[in-house]
């Protein structure tokens, strides 16, 4: 497993960043990554293309864009950088905007990061802790933050009684599946399916159902083997009609959104 502060260095952060505008912003993110040896100036590019190609659906939270484009020979190792900006940018997100804080993620593959994404996923979720984010006055005193955070999981829930599980086979195999997907499948897909993972073992339905994180070529061929589709906004107009429910995602740190969401595809 790899922590989170282990993808996110000190010399990867950068604090009241001034940018003009969301392309100044990503290029930010993408210059660190690109100091520390993560990746090339192609892929800053590439970060960059992916917002003009498939919208602002990396603003995944308010006040919060996860750039990322596809793995790619411009990506020389798995990282992260942060970039906290001084005045806050917009993506042109009908929601999530401005964004002040631009996480960049260059990934070889999506096995790697899998658990640190979760753990900034919980973390941007948890408001007394965003709070101290915002507020950190070094990169090594944010860092700081994200050393203590690594490994601290959330306490369960306790699962919603009157919610009964889909029905599962008798050898007890998983017979539901929904898809998470981004333009990439390796970033903002990952969130959500670790958003969604949470409902569900909060429900106790973590058995019977599977989450699979993907991008938009993928889903298409996948959409027979799922009963739902949970992606943002900009990625369900792309996807359009795959013959079964897109579910739309504002906040895709919000167990309290995705809960709601999952209660309407599934009647609950």
């Amino acid at each position: 497993m790899v922590a989170l502060s282990e993808l996110i260095p000190p010399e990867a952060i950068r604090l009241d960043v001034a940018a003009p505008d969301w392309r100044a912003a990503v290029r930010a993110a993408g210059d660190l990554l690109v100091a520390d040896g993560t990746s090339t100036d192609a892929y800053t590019d590439e970060m960059i293309q992916n917002v003009v190609d498939n919208g602002p659906y990396i603003v995944i939270a308010p006040g919060f864009a996860f750039a990322h484009a596809r793995p790619s020979p411009a990506v020389r190792r798995t990282g992260m950088s942060w970039v906290r900006l001084a005045e806050p940018v917009e993506f042109g997100h009908d929601a999530n905007d401005p964004v002040d804080l631009v996480v960049a993620l260059a990934a070889q593959d999506s096995a790697a990061h899998t658990d640190a994404m979760a753990a900034l996923a919980r973390l941007l979720a948890d408001p007394e802790q965003h709070d101290g984010l915002q507020s950190a006055a070094t990169p090594a005193a944010l860092h700081a933050l994200l050393r203590a955070h690594d490994g601290v999981e959330e306490p369960a829930a306790a699962p919603e009684p009157a919610s009964a599980a889909p029905d599962a086979g008798r050898t007890g195999t998983e017979q539901h599946k929904i898809l998470t997907v981004c333009g990439n499948g390796v970033g903002t897909s990952l969130f959500l399916k670790n958003t969604l993972e949470q409902v569900l073992g909060r429900w106790g339905w973590d058995r019977q159902v599977s989450v699979e994180a993907t991008d938009t070529i993928s889903a298409r061929g996948k959409a027979s083997e799922a009963v739902a589709i949970l992606t943002s906004r900009e990625i369900a107009r792309t996807l359009g009609d795959v013959g079964i429910p897109v579910k739309v995602v504002q906040d895709f740190t919000s167990t309290d959104e995705v809960d709601h969401v999952l209660r309407d595809t599934y009647d609950v």
